[in-house]
């Protein structure tokens, strides 16, 4: 049993002994099917925290001949497969840790010499033969031609090279190389699995490896049960530690792959369960800054974009023009994208649009937003507390006056605004930090049709609201509609402290400068 070199399985020991583990086994089966293959080169990237290290902690103590794991996948689901024991502790396992390389060294060509010269010195020390070599692909070669043994390859945080700022070009591509030379068209290579946040970088029909198939956050393919907790799982648990599950999935769900499935963050869940409080668990992930470096360089409407994500829109981006590379970011559809891969944004593969996925990636954005200071975002945001404050006392003048106010100064296509889906876009902007208070949903199910805007307090203390909205009618039809069509019924809960909130829209083609918002507040009171 080596430390990289057919490891032991003490690492997915310790995972299997955490209050909380969820059985991802059957990635096992998956990946049994491609061993030894041309189709054995896997490369997932997903966010932080959505369990790639545990992943490969189970897959190296599955594989490798450097311990009997036995005892840790009998009572698991890949057990219950016919061909469960093919390959267990049957190969070679090479696995690295990139990040942990490439902490450890100053540049890129000395971990490249560390990795070469602990994997040689560790293998020779295993294997006993006169195989002098200076690169680790040409004792494997050796090794390979003297044994006709393959190896599998478990490569953790293979892009941490390319995620660094510090990387100049000449160190990336010094990096692939060493991936190059050790992986491509190698017949020793049995698997090669590999994890990360960036899928390859694209260099055209150039890339150094391009024999990966990429699973991301943009397209899982078919392994969408293994991004995340899966919200069957999610279930279960909730189950288990008495937790709300609607509560939950407001707070962590949002990332959908196109057949229907819905993975949380496994790291969120785990917190949320063992502390029972639900919270923000991964906003200050290692990303956080790169974050608010990318929102701040404002590339042309990046910052229409990201106001029309916080309200709940979803905004169209070409995930094409990226090139997996967070030093080569040029565009609005780039950073956008690269938000995807970080998890700060959800995709819908449908409409391929990008959106905010749920309630604590929202707080990790506005908090990004809040650092970076653009001035029209902070005025924003004082009058958006300004607003909820005036919604509260029911001060039906200032609700019109900031409304108008925000409208005039935020919303980008005036000549678009003449419908109440528009009116809508206007009034979830100038609610823009009621997400601290409220779960808001637009076209809320309610009596007798749809309430447009319901705000349901996370705090029973704060009263609960529904918004009606009207263009060019008068604003009373608001209310009357609200009560005519029974949307307080949605509210049950809330019905001693629920606030009917009508706004309307009134404006005259034939007078260009003619717009008027008015607003009027009723106290429910059931009758």
């Amino acid at each position: 049993m080596g430390r990289y070199f057919n490891p032991g399985n003490k690492g997915f020991y310790k995972v299997k002994k955490n209050q909380i583990y969820v059985d991802k086994s059957l990635l096992i089966e998956k990946l049994n099917a491609i061993v030894d293959s041309n189709d054995c080169f896997v490369c997932v990237s997903r966010p932080r925290r959505f369990g790639k290290s545990t992943d490969a902690k189970m897959l190296s103590a599955y594989y490798s001949k450097g311990c009997n794991s036995t005892s840790l996948f009998d009572d698991l689901k890949i057990s219950q497969i016919e061909d469960y024991c093919s390959n267990l502790n049957k190969y070679n396992v090479i696995y690295i840790d990139m990040q942990y390389f490439y902490d450890m060294t100053t540049s890129v060509s000395d971990m490249i010499d560390f990795v070469n010269e602990e994997f040689i010195d560790e293998i020779n020390e295993i294997y006993h033969m006169p195989l002098r070599r200076n690169k680790l692909s040409l004792l494997l070669n050796a090794i390979y031609n003297e044994t006709d043994e393959q190896f599998i390859f478990i490569i953790d945080e293979w892009d941490c090279v390319l995620r660094d700022d510090k990387s100049t070009k000449e160190d990336k591509d010094t990096f692939l190389v060493l991936m190059n030379e050790l992986l491509k068209e190698k017949e020793y290579v049995a698997l090669a699995y590999m994890t990360g946040i960036l899928p390859i970088k694209k260099y055209g029909d150039e890339s150094a490896i391009n024999m990966f198939d990429e699973i991301s956050m943009l397209d899982a393919m078919t392994y969408e049960d293994y991004m995340g907790f899966t919200e069957n799982e999610v279930q279960y648990l909730c189950n288990q530690y008495n937790m709300n599950f609607d509560e939950i999935k407001e707070w962590y769900d949002g990332y959908h792959f196109d057949n229907g499935i819905s993975i949380y963050s496994p790291r969120s869940i785990v917190r949320a369960m063992t502390t029972k409080k639900l919270g923000n668990y991964w906003s200050k992930t290692a990303s956080f800054e790169n974050v608010k470096k990318y929102i701040s360089s404002n590339y042309d409407g990046l910052k229409d974009a990201i106001h029309r994500l916080l309200i709940g829109d979803k905004i169209p981006v070409d995930t094409s023009t990226f090139s997996n590379d967070m030093a080569i970011v040029q565009s609005k559809d780039d950073v956008l994208t690269l938000l995807i891969h970080l998890g700060y944004l959800a995709y819908d593969s449908e409409l391929k649009s990008a959106y905010i996925p749920n309630k604590e990636v929202t707080d990790s954005f506005v908090s990004v937003v809040k650092e970076v200071k653009w001035p029209e975002t902070m005025k924003l945001i004082q009058r958006a507390d300004q607003l909820l404050e005036a919604t509260w006392n029911q001060d039906e003048k200032a609700v019109s006056l900031i409304v108008e106010e925000v409208h005039d100064s935020y919303v980008t296509s005036p000549l678009k605004y003449n419908n109440e889906d528009a009116l809508s876009t206007t009034i979830l902007m100038a609610y823009y930090t009621a997400h601290d208070y409220y779960t808001i949903i637009r076209e809320l199910p309610s009596g007798k049709g749809y309430c447009d805007i319901g705000f349901i307090p996370l705090d029973p203390t704060n009263p609960a609201m529904i918004v009606e909205l009207k263009w060019n009618k008068n604003v009373d039809h608001a209310i009357n509609q609200i009560n005519d069509r029974n949307y307080p019924r949605a509210f049950e809960h809330y019905q001693d402290n629920l606030l009917l909130i009508g706004i309307s829209y009134e404006s005259d083609s034939r007078k260009k400068d003619y717009k008027h918002h008015q607003c009027t507040i009723v106290k429910y009171s059931e009758k």
